[in-house]
């Protein structure tokens, strides 16, 4: 195996067209609208780790998903999987093989399986794709050995979706992520439509998938408790960009950007460790209008003047990357 990372991500951006349609605008004399989803990302993920993404809702976590799988192009920036510009080569003949070696699995299991097909249908659609089977009866056999490494049953092929409980889903969308024997899987979400105690179950079978076969996960989610047992490396972000980039064990024992305390605050105390707490201040902005300077200041009790006309850059620090002027001049 080589030495570099798995993935590398390097200033990633991507940009949407959100404007009223053309006529629209030249009525009501409107100028076209765009939304920075993600706005200089980067990171790398070594192989057989997991990068966590959290965040709330809208700050880009599934945008970026969807960019290192290739369903989204970036409006700049490279994403490189094994060395390779994901971009570049997805539009060259050995694209195909980077779609075997790269998978996803998607947020909504009633949204991501079709319900006219068989279990058998939907997990072998990417062995038939890929040309990994001959014939009907090897398509079967290794339907049923990758159902039955997710917890399911050999007799759960000729089972439609409808017949299956939310946990049970998820399972089948992993069971499909995993027929093409990937390297590396884009989990967006996997467990938030899932009962608690469901989501333990999916998340120790990911877990033991890892173990067993070497895999390597980009996992977002804004659920900590999760991003706490799933994780090596955790990236925090805020309204596209990363605020901070950590180990697990650093950023859960020593949060350093304001925003990220924020987010480890707004955990229940359940241990009454009488720890002075501050709850998350405000709303996410209009990201269409997004504040000058830190986009974070308009919610940060540590602003000052130069928090709201300077971006700061993510920068090392102390072993970890951020992006805040106030932990860079001491005032966090």
């Amino acid at each position: 195996m080589s030495n570099h990372p798995l993935v590398e991500v390097k200033d990633l951006a991507k940009i949407f067209d959100v404007s009223a349609p053309w006529l629209n605008r030249v009525v009501e004399r409107k100028p076209k609208m765009y939304v920075h989803a993600v706005d200089g990302v980067s990171f790398t993920i070594e192989r057989g780790k997991t990068l966590a993404l959290v965040g709330e809702s809208g700050c880009g976590k599934s945008t970026v998903a969807r960019l290192l799988v290739g369903l989204y192009k970036p409006t700049q920036g490279v994403v490189s999987f094994d060395g390779a510009d994901i971009a570049a080569t997805l539009a060259t003949p050995e694209g195909r093989t980077l779609r075997r070696r790269t998978q996803m699995i998607f947020q909504d299991p009633y949204a991501s399986l079709n319900p006219r097909w068989k279990v058998q249908d939907i997990v072998g659609e990417p062995l038939r794709e890929h040309g990994m089977v001959n014939g009907s009866d090897e398509l079967q056999q290794r339907v049923i050995a990758l159902l039955q490494s997710v917890g399911l049953a050999a007799a759960d092929v000729e089972k439609f979706p409808h017949q299956f409980s939310g946990g049970q889903r998820q399972r089948i969308s992993i069971a499909r992520a995993l027929a093409t024997q990937p390297e590396f899987l884009v989990c967006d979400e996997p467990t938030s439509a899932l009962d608690v105690s469901v989501q333990a179950q999916v998340l120790n079978i990911m877990k033991d998938l890892q173990r067993e076969r070497g895999l390597t996960y980009l996992f977002i989610s804004h659920n900590l408790a999760v991003v706490r047992h799933v994780a090596d490396q955790v990236g925090v972000m805020y309204l596209g960009r990363l605020v901070e980039l950590a180990d697990k064990k650093d950023l859960f024992d020593n949060p350093r950007h304001p925003y990220t305390r924020m987010l480890l605050d707004a955990i229940p105390d359940i241990h009454m460790t009488g720890r002075s707490r501050t709850p998350v201040q405000g709303e996410v902005p209009n990201p269409l209008n997004p504040p000058s300077g830190c986009s974070f200041h308009p919610r940060c009790p540590l602003a000052n003047d130069r928090c709201k006309v300077e971006r700061p850059a993510l920068a090392e620090f102390q072993g970890i990357k951020i992006a805040c002027h106030a932990v860079a001049e001491g005032r966090a």
